[in-house]
């Protein structure tokens, strides 16, 4: 019987080595391999949902000298979405990059980008966390710098400054950890460690890596240009896939590896960083100028309400509440993935179609761009919190936990944070709404228009009613 787990880091490489080999055939090939790897990831995913935690030994080496890989519930729940966002950025790449060179280079580093995120998303250990980190990094680095442009170049050069810091940072922490504990197994280094200073040094050392690679603020300043001066397909694909997987090992390390000597004043300093992050990503993305950018910036925002859970977890008991905080975490965290996807896709449309992505000249936009249109709107329903979407339910269990906490501050920063994202969604709307015409240059497709508007109906409809499926998924009970 084939290895599902195994599968889903190979058959992507597969089709990076497809499409190189065969670049006549590069679109073809390229959506047969995105469904291929959707399939695979999605099995994994329904494996999980039937059978539990997941675990795979390649080559015979069990722990601690192999490197495993490992799916539960949250890695399974990041790998369906994964799956879903990446399949739909893939079928809108083939009326994006409809021909040039450009298109040849897309496909080969966008599949080996989607292996190196099933295989952090899977990994049981230490060392290979850093080798897929420090790929996936690579490729997204490469991506980003697509157009050539002198601005998306810059960009990308910064962010891979940023990325080798990061992972070096992250890097220097494992070898703590292995010098003190003699094992790289996430597993067995959470049933070892202890307090002390080399698990502390080790917790700052990791934390800070990723937190880079999360752009987490302060750490935020290579992430607006790099995501803005993207290409679109890639945009949406840093924002929704990329950034979120530096931030699931931050959540996968504080849970598994450093869970009992993580302290309330750690977990409460993420806390504040990410009402920072909320506040002033939210404020920038109402000043931009430029729709990528505010989408950009509202990424800096959305990840900022990610952080805000960890004061809520570290102060709640085990038990029902406590699974509540974690399984809305996650919601969240895939809301805010499928809605900036389809928003990024949704504002390449309108870029190309007016030449321009300024806000103030974007009228005229929901008369020519109709689709567009009602994908950004959908997509700003998820990231303002508005009901169905998963947002409303992940915000609404997170101002619980801070009533039952005692920590209610952080209710004024999600409500600040929710006043200033219909801010700065009704200025993009108002504006596509105005009768000033916008001239086109081309007329979309449906291959362009379907996976934007199918990934802002997931994040604003779907996932607010399919919430209860997510906490089977992580095994818990019915939320409250």
């Amino acid at each position: 019987m084939l290895d599902s787990l195994a599968l889903a880091v190979t058959v992507p490489l597969l089709a990076a080595l497809l499409v190189t080999a065969l670049p006549g055939r590069v679109q073809t090939l390229g959506v047969i391999g995105a469904i291929a790897t959707a399939l695979v990831s999605l099995q994994v995913t329904v494996q999980v949902w039937q059978h539990g935690s997941l675990r795979s030994d390649p080559g015979g080496w069990g722990a601690p000298l192999g490197l495993a890989l490992e799916a539960d519930g949250l890695s399974a729940a990041l790998l369906a979405m994964a799956a879903l966002v990446a399949l739909a950025i893939s079928i809108y790449a083939t009326g994006y990059f409809r021909e040039g060179e450009r298109r040849l280079h897309f496909w080969p580093l966008w599949f080996l980008l989607w292996s190196a995120l099933n295989a952090l998303l899977l990994a049981a250990d230490l060392f290979n966390l850093y080798v897929t980190l420090e790929l996936l990094g690579l490729t997204a680095v490469a991506l980003g710098a697509l157009t050539g442009q002198r601005e998306a170049v810059a960009a990308n050069l910064r962010y891979l400054l940023v990325g080798l810091l990061g992972s070096m940072t992250y890097l220097l922490g494992v070898v703590l950890l292995y010098a003190a504990y003699g094992t790289l197994d996430i597993a067995l280094t959470g049933a070892a460690i202890r307090p002390g200073p080399v698990a502390s040094a080790a917790l700052v050392l990791m934390t800070g890596g990723l937190a880079l690679k999360a752009a987490i603020f302060p750490l935020h300043f290579w992430l607006p240009p790099a995501h803005a001066n993207a290409p679109a397909p890639v945009s949406a694909v840093l924002s929704a896939l990329v950034v979120k997987a530096a931030f699931y090992l931050i959540l996968r390390l504080w849970l598994d590896v450093f869970g009992t000597i993580v302290t309330p004043a750690a977990a409460g300093l993420l806390g504040l960083l990410g009402a920072a992050a909320v506040i002033w990503g939210s404020w920038r993305a109402l000043r931009a100028e430029r729709l990528k950018l505010l989408a950009a910036y509202s990424t800096l925002a959305q990840i900022g309400y990610l952080c805000l859970f960890f004061p809520l977890l570290q102060a709640t008991p085990e038990g029902p509440a406590r699974d509540d905080l974690l399984a809305a975490l996650v919601l969240m965290a895939i809301s805010h993935g499928f809605a900036k996807a389809g928003l990024f896709l949704a504002a390449g449309l309108v870029q190309h179609s007016a030449g321009h992505d300024r806000i103030d000249e974007l009228g005229g936009t929901a008369q020519h761009l109709p689709a567009a249109t009602f994908s950004i709107a959908l997509a700003g329903t998820a990231l303002i919190g508005l009901p169905p979407s998963g947002s409303f339910i992940g915000k609404w269990i997170l101002m619980t936990g801070a009533i039952e906490t005692g920590q209610w501050w952080w209710i004024l920063v999600i409500l600040i944070g929710t006043l200033l994202a219909a801010a700065y969604m009704f200025r993009v709307l108002s504006r596509a709404f105005n009768e000033a015409p916008t001239p086109r240059r081309f007329v979309t497709q449906a291959s362009t228009e379907v996976p934007a508007l199918l990934l802002a109906l997931t994040s604003a409809v779907v996932l607010g009613l399919g919430a209860q499926l997510l906490w089977r998924l992580m095994g818990f009970g019915v939320v409250a």
